[in-house]
């Protein structure tokens, strides 16, 4: 995936006002999630009451973009919020608007957001770029990438540096390590491409890509 333009996204400072918002109103901007960090993070909401949760959204508020409709697209937090819509259809979260834009339907809203860098359009399989208007219009609809899934575990491990203002960052990550020989694996068996995984993404041939960490 040859990305060679993005806005990076604003993060939530003083200057973007805080907004509480239901998550089944929010359009993804990607087609896929790795599923291994949604049942991961459905774990630890799990153990959370809701006034927990909403607490601790609010400190990981969604950078939004909006049309002159009201539509509201998320630029981020695809995996938690999937998670939290699966266990509560009703669930709210909160957010910032990070651009306004002019456009009154949604395939011209798409293409602004194209055009900054901020779709991901390529599937599960990591076939793409797709069209902009293939892009599901609800996060429950987002196909598993396994491949991203594996990314989230190798971030755990501190093996990759997150980059919070890099759109898509772990997705950058997942379309190299599939030019990589890896062995079979699945988002809920990530274990038999881990030790692979481990040694190519601390690895030189790595060197070029955002979070790069190089240990050993």
């Amino acid at each position: 995936m040859h990305l060679t333009h993005f806005d990076r996204i604003p993060d939530h400072d003083g200057e973007h006002d805080l907004f509480e918002v239901k998550v089944r109103a929010l359009q993804p901007t990607q087609m896929c999630v790795g599923l291994a960090e949604v049942w991961s993070r459905q774990r630890d909401f799990g153990e959370d009451s809701k006034s927990e949760r909403l607490s601790y959204l609010r400190g990981k508020p969604v950078p939004l973009v909006r049309n002159r409709q009201g539509q509201l697209w998320m630029v981020d937090r695809h995996h938690r919020l999937r998670a939290l819509l699966e266990m509560d259809a009703d669930v709210s979260t909160y957010g910032y608007v990070i651009a306004e834009l002019e456009s009154v339907n949604r395939n011209d809203a798409l293409e602004a957001l194209q055009h900054r860098g901020w779709l991901y359009l390529h599937d599960g399989r990591g076939n793409g770029p797709w069209a902009p208007s293939d892009l599901p219009t609800s996060l429950l609809d987002l196909q598993d990438d396994p491949y991203r899934s594996l990314v989230w575990k190798l971030k755990k491990e501190r093996l990759i540096k997150p980059q919070p203002l890099i759109p898509y960052h772990e997705f950058r990550w997942g379309s190299w390590l599939r030019t990589r020989p890896l062995p079979p694996f699945s988002s809920a068996q990530l274990e038999p491409a881990l030790p692979a995984a481990r040694r190519l993404c601390q690895s030189s041939a790595a060197r070029h890509l955002a979070g790069w960490t190089g240990n050993s």
